[in-house]
């Protein structure tokens, strides 16, 4: 599952969890705000005082805090079922608590041990619940082979095979292990014997991270040891935006607990910032943004659309719509659709062009391109050609804002790992870049420019990003 997926999952989590809460809280006053009880038309019809609606809106800020400090919303493919509701019991208990300590505290006269009783009863059921019902489903989704991470293990011990068996046998975790990391050592005999193979060494690393998706590095090596080569695997990581987990044994901290019972691995927090302040709200709106956007604009454009797809058909030779494979979240590959502006055979005379490329670092651009056509001219000029990447962002392969989507050839071509970074987060129709000068930028600058994005990215920035496009693309500045 990409990121936006994994973070679009936990928010719904904490909306539903937020939403069990006030449900609990509605049936507790109904059942326990009068000796014969209370109907439901009785408690709608309460006079709702705005004291009352801002305390209740503390609750459920502290409730939200106190259940992500007990790790509702952490990766939850290592926890076993039972684990995972003796946690939820453990949250609303430490939630009851809390509203029974501010009752006292407070003189909350309507929150009775019955009020409070039956608060924690009824959102243990829902919060329970859910949660059951959704494990069923990404259960179900995982063992159809959806919902799949890509994991690479480092280290050949016995702990790493057993740990890659225990995978094999549950593939309903959604887990497929891509290889093994490791240097030739007293055990690699051990290891060949057991029919696993490693898929390079520590000085092929680098390279192999270039090359493949990989969501998750899982680490079972002996730190002292090798604290050189984990050192080396976590910066490759923090580049490339992939979670890291550490064999639990691994660490004598106490701060440090696994999260699953029979998997015993840790998962750090994820390494790029903008992971980091994408929670709760932000990423889902996002995303719904993403959704909402791209279907009204299509609907809008439609009549755009028609046009220019004629325009484009009846002007030049070709398909209407020009399709290419791009790299996208943790260099995932995906087709991405435009209006096709050059000739048919405009990719295989790219070679014969090389020449003249006017622009530094791993891309080709040519301000008088002689493979555009003129309509193309237009299209490119007015960004009309990327309208059907709206399509893209439907599927969920991009989002409105985002890094520019690299195509293979630039992708080969990167030399420096830190640049990778900005294949961390999904790529956008427009991003700092489109608003920035465009295409006349030079690749440093739409490199630092990925970088500032990600490590700054909140909502009010994509907002900022698609206000000012609209003004970039009427100037026209820029555009190839």
């Amino acid at each position: 599952m990409n990121l936006d997926k994994r973070r679009l999952i936990k928010d719904l989590a904490k909306l539903f969890d937020l939403w069990a809460l006030v449900v609990s809280t509605v049936i507790a006053l109904i059942l326990c705000s009068s000796p014969k009880g209370m109907t439901l038309a009785g408690s709608m019809a309460m006079r709702i005082k705005l004291g009352n609606c801002l305390a209740f809106g503390l609750f459920l800020l502290v409730w939200h805090n106190t259940f992500i400090f007990c790790g509702l919303y952490v990766s939850k493919r290592f926890t076993t079922q039972f684990m995972q509701l003796v946690e939820v019991c453990k949250a609303t208990t430490l939630a009851a608590g809390i509203l029974f300590a501010s009752a006292i505290a407070f003189h909350l006269r309507i929150v009775r041990p019955e009020f409070v009783l039956g608060f924690w009863f009824s959102s243990t059921c829902l919060m329970a619940g859910g949660r059951i019902v959704a494990r069923w489903l990404l259960l179900g989704l995982r063992s159809r082979g959806k919902n799949t991470r890509y994991i690479l293990i480092v280290g050949t011990n016995e702990r790493a095979i057993e740990f890659v068996r225990q995978i094999g046998g549950h593939p309903e975790l959604g887990y497929h292990v891509i290889g093994f990391v490791d240097d030739d050592w007293a055990g690699t005999q051990v290891f060949e014997s057991t029919g696993y193979a490693r898929c390079c060494t520590f000085a092929g690393l680098a390279d192999f991270f270039r090359l493949n998706v990989i969501d998750e590095a899982a680490i079972y090596l002996p730190l002292r040891s090798y604290y050189e080569h984990a050192a080396e695997l976590v910066s490759l990581c923090e580049q490339h935006g992939v979670v890291i987990r550490f064999d639990s044994q691994v660490f004598k901290l106490r701060n440090v607990q696994p999260r699953g019972q029979d998997l015993d691995l840790v998962e750090t927090s994820r390494v790029f910032a903008a992971a980091g302040s994408a929670e709760l709200l932000p990423a889902m709106i996002k995303r719904t943004l993403d959704c909402l956007c791209s279907a009204a604009l299509l609907v809008w454009l439609a009549p755009v659309l028609l046009v220019t797809a004629v325009l484009v058909k009846l002007t030049s030779r070709g398909p209407i719509v020009f399709s290419q494979i791009r790299v996208g979240l943790n260099k995932r590959q995906f087709k991405i659709y435009k209006f096709r502006t050059m000739v048919a055979n405009a990719e295989q005379l790219q070679d014969q062009l090389i020449g003249m490329n006017e622009m530094s670092g791993p891309v080709f651009k040519i301000k008088r391109d002689p493979r555009v056509t003129p309509l193309g001219r237009i299209l490119r000029k007015t960004s009309i050609d990327e309208l059907p990447q709206l399509f893209n962002v439907l599927r969920g392969d991009m989002s409105l804002v985002g890094p520019r989507a690299m195509s293979l050839r630039d992708y080969r071509l990167f030399d420096q790992d830190w640049q990778r970074r900005r294949f961390s987060v999904k790529p956008g129709i427009t991003c700092l870049w489109q608003v920035c000068g465009r295409s006349a930028l030079p690749f440093d600058k739409w490199m630092e420019l990925d970088m500032q994005y990600i490590d700054k990215w909140s909502l009010w920035l994509d907002l900022k990003i698609l206000a000012q496009t609209v003004p970039a693309v009427l100037r026209g500045t820029g555009a190839a």
